[in-house]
């Protein structure tokens, strides 16, 4: 094709040889330049707007919009806008110089310096954004007519850097078509599903109606049927954008499932709007677990007015609340945003400290104005707020009061109101089981006396126990088989040794250095339990799980077990008579006793379910 060249040039750079790197290494993916070209497409029609309101131009009320045109034969793929175009000597002045930002200059004449009058969201990237369209093209052509007025003018650019005005082919009533020739290597690009795909991901939100137009797309099913009227790609209105007032719940579920495309209903929300200084909005999700196994990883994308950045910016979340799962806009943090900027930006630290802030309230807010919803989801929260409390003392303080207690019983209290009720019977201790099927038996010894049991049976569980009581060393944790609380004893009951029952739960248990003490308990159907050391026990427990994250040996650490006779049980005394009378009757019934009692607290070894069998069977040729 012969073209009449009006004017050629050679775009200007200030480093040498730096147009070829732009191409190949500017982005570190390349379906990246779809998003910089409809972002600028949205400066465009931002800036028109802009000029409009400010009564520079007449609103002429041509609808905006924004189009993406793939035509496989040509071999071209077009992004199109409406916007506030640009005469020859503008895109001689911005596209000629990459080093110069028609945006910046924008927002220092209309939008002032002050940050908080920029809210319409101009992205500042007509320089080095538009060439990322050299990482997929040969020939760039800009077909463009300026909202002033004059000739539309055509400007061809190769990816060598040379470019040439020349004259356009149709005329425009106002904005810009930037006309991208693919080349071979990247003809991946003139797939319709694929740039579908690259829409969907980055430009779902943007302000303006996107609408994807496939001219290679297949009709012959369609041609006898009345044509349909096309439909945006986007939602132009996201609901992080609007008041939580004007949300409903449905409507927070139905945008979860649509951009993080799970089918399970998120626990609940946090709609987050910011004012100045920080300036930044977005919407929160805790996810749904099906297990305490599943990953805890969440995902928050990364917004910039409306154009997605990327996904899971760690340094925006604080660590412990990854969980998490949602979209924060942040207009104050550039398109093109790096790892490094992130982790030294004093505005990304603010987000994150408000986020915590934002994420304490609504625990709190749920916890005294809407108990029983929240009571339904503690559960699966739980893991989430207490890692998160393990990790920041800024977070457990401000979410403390948010902490409940799940019970054996069903119900639900705080750590305050457990510690009120229990003042008469077990004051500042804390009772918990980590299995209640295994435990029962505890359980009901417990609850005989009225005392709450809390249920504490997730991994994190040991280590949030241990956080709680270095936060607060006057409250104690204690699991049921670890001691026997004061209100299951009779006060005047007798704890004196016997040695001869001593002698024989030793000998039975096959243990010379098991620890045998004496106790009177309320319940007379009990006539002994197996306690176990807290501290010992949460050794174990504790270098079992890092051996488990080491992917090592679990080590065999020693725990301190203790067997508890009871003295008011009438089993005991008929058993201490019988030690003097049937020595191997007792024995029998001796090592049924103990059996039992570990049976209760914890699974029996192979060999112990040996004994435990052939005791029983012993036990049952005496009848």
């Amino acid at each position: 094709m012969s073209e009449v060249f009006q004017k050629k040039g050679d775009i200007s750079v200030e480093t040498a040889h730096i147009f070829p790197i732009i191409k190949k290494w500017l982005y570190s993916e390349k379906d990246i330049f779809l998003r910089e070209l409809v972002s600028n497409a949205q400066d465009a029609i931002t800036k028109h707007k802009r000029l409009v309101s400010l009564g520079q131009i007449e609103d002429d009320e041509t609808a905006y919009r924004i189009t993406v045109t793939l035509d496989k034969s040509a071999k071209t793929l077009t992004v199109s806008d409406n916007g506030i175009g640009m005469t020859e000597e503008e895109v001689a002045r911005y596209l000629g110089n990459i080093a110069l930002s028609g945006a910046l200059e924008f927002i220092q004449k209309y939008e002032g310096d002050n940050p908080e009058d920029n809210k319409n969201g101009i992205i500042g990237h007509f320089g080095l954004g538009f060439y990322s369209a050299f990482m997929v093209a040969d020939t760039v052509e800009v077909i463009t007519r300026s909202h002033t007025g004059g000739e539309t003018v055509r400007w061809v650019c190769s990816a060598e850097g040379s470019y040439a005005f020349t004259e356009a082919p149709y005329s425009l009533h106002r904005g810009t078509d930037i006309i991208l020739h693919v080349t071979e290597e990247e003809s991946a690009y003139l797939e319709g599903y694929k740039i579908t795909d690259m829409l969907d991901r980055y430009c779902s939100f943007m302000p303006t109606e996107i609408y994807f137009v496939d001219e290679t797309a297949d009709t012959s099913d369609t041609e006898d049927k009345e044509p349909e009227a096309p439909q945006p790609i986007n939602d132009t209105v996201p609901l992080w954008q609007k008041a939580s007032s004007e949300c409903t719940p449905e409507e927070y579920k139905e945008f979860y499932r649509k951009v993080f495309r799970d089918y399970r209903e998120p626990l609940f929300w946090i709609h987050i709007n910011a004012d100045y200084p920080l300036n930044f909005k977005g919407i929160l999700y805790f996810p749904r677990l099906n297990n305490q196994y599943e990953s805890m990883e969440g995902q928050v994308k990364l917004y910039y007015n409306q154009v997605f950045v990327a996904d899971n910016i760690k340094e925006v979340i604080p660590e412990y609340l990854l969980m998490l799962r949602g979209v924060l806009d942040c207009p104050q943090l550039p398109l093109n945003v790096s790892r490094s900027y992130l982790q030294n930006n004093t505005y990304v630290s603010k987000v994150a400290a408000h986020i915590v802030k934002k994420v304490a309230d609504k625990l709190n807010s749920l916890c005294e104005n809407e108990r029983e919803t929240y009571e339904g989801v503690w559960d699966s929260i739980r893991p989430f707020v207490e890692y998160a409390c393990m990790r920041e003392r800024k977070f457990y303080d401000r979410a403390k009061d948010a902490i409940l207690l799940h019970l054996t019983d069903g119900t639900y209290v705080t750590l305050p109101q457990y510690l009120e009720a229990a003042k008469e019977k077990h004051e500042n201790t804390v009772y918990y089981t980590t299995d209640k099927e295994l435990q029962a038996r505890y359980i009901a010894l417990f609850e005989s006396q009225g005392i709450s049991v809390a249920v504490m049976e997730q991994l994190i569980d040991t280590q949030f126990v241990q956080m709680l009581e270095s936060y607060d060393s006057s409250v104690k944790y204690l699991r049921i088989d670890a001691d026997v609380a004061a209100a299951l004893t009779e006060e005047n009951g007798d704890t004196t040794d016997n040695e001869a029952l001593t002698a024989l739960f030793r000998k039975v248990s096959g243990k010379e250095d098991l620890e045998v003490k004496y106790q009177t308990l309320k319940d007379t159907s009990l006539p002994a339990m197996l306690t176990v050391s807290e501290e010992s026990r949460r050794m174990e427990e504790m270098m079992r799980m890092y051996a488990m994250q080491a992917g090592g040996e679990v080590p065999s650490l020693p725990v301190s077990y203790s067997l508890l006779v009871n003295h008011g049980s009438p089993l005991v005394s008929r058993l201490s008579a019988l030690t003097a009378e049937d020595g191997a009757k007792a024995e029998i019934i001796a090592g049924m006793i103990y059996r039992l009692s570990v049976l209760a607290q914890r699974k029996l070894t192979a060999e112990e379910l040996n004994t435990f069998l052939t005791e029983s069977f012993n036990l049952l040729s005496l009848l």
